[in-house]
């Protein structure tokens, strides 16, 4: 997902280049994930899903094959440079702020967002209208981040390079909590699908570490803030280059922070007010 505001909103700018090398490594650590939850809770030909803030096109046409010729997968974001070219006639692409445009008309049998509403400044309303789009007996999927539960790129620091990634790390979460992100949502995911009035919420926690995936998505997250992290005396230049040619060794046990991802059923009696 992206906002354009330069002072809130999401950091990581999906009009940068290094935006696509994000989305694919997200999608090599996250999507098998992803879809084994989408699989579990049985969604399936004819059905109609909405991927909020769809970012790349990954899910967007794995929903799409599994909901086939005779379902509709619905994807949105505030910016669709990676997803406009995937619209037919099963993928329908919108520019669309989940917590500010009403959600798309028609009910969904599944709503799904995934590492979106740690960066959205209003997630209570976002998590509203997504509740509010759920046909009766739809399921809501959310699966985002939690950097506070797991804040370090290198778990095990054993030396100066591990230690300034981590410091790198700790920048990079300093200028997301500036810019509204909550370091500590996905682990209140469960007890928000509660108050939301769904039933049978689970939860589920991922973890990887030591993937060429995350390397990849390291280098090129901190390529895109570069620029921030020096004008806000974070970090120098030159630790940014040491660390990148540290990250390039492939040396590094580098992590993520933990995703969580938690599912619930809207009930037929479930007042959308």
């Amino acid at each position: 997902m992206a906002e354009h505001n330069t002072d809130r909103g999401y950091l990581l700018d999906n009009r940068q280049s290094e935006a696509g090398i994000r989305f694919g490594a997200l999608s090599e650590l996250f999507d098998p994930v992803t879809f084994r939850h989408v699989d579990r809770l049985g969604i399936t030909a004819g059905m109609r899903c909405w991927e909020v803030g769809a970012g790349s096109a990954s899910v967007p046409l794995g929903l799409a094959e599994r909901v086939g010729p005779t379902g509709a997968v619905v994807a949105t974001d505030i910016d669709v440079s990676w997803t406009r070219n995937v619209g037919s006639g099963v993928i329908e692409v919108l520019r669309h702020d989940v917590a500010a445009d009403p959600p798309p008309p028609g009910g969904f049998d599944l709503v799904h967002a995934r590492l979106v509403l740690v960066h959205v400044t209003d997630r209570a309303e976002a998590l509203r209208r997504m509740v509010q789009a759920l046909r009766p007996g739809g399921r809501l999927l959310l699966e985002d981040a939690d950097p506070g539960l797991q804040p370090l790129l290198c778990p095990d620091e054993s030396g100066p390079e591990q230690r300034l990634a981590n410091r790198l790390r700790s920048g990079f979460r300093d200028l997301m909590a500036a810019r509204g992100a909550d370091l500590a949502y996905g682990r209140t995911l469960p007890r928000l699908l509660r108050e939301a009035g769904l039933e049978d919420v689970q939860a589920d926690a991922y973890f990887p570490i030591t993937s060429p995936a995350c390397a990849v998505l390291e280098a090129a997250t901190v390529r895109q803030i570069r620029s921030r992290l020096v004008a806000a005396e974070l970090a120098t230049d030159e630790e940014i280059d040491r660390h990148l040619a540290n990250v390039s060794t492939g040396r590094l046990d580098l992590a993520t922070a933990p995703m969580v991802s938690a599912w619930g059923r809207r009930p037929s009696g479930l007042s959308l007010e």
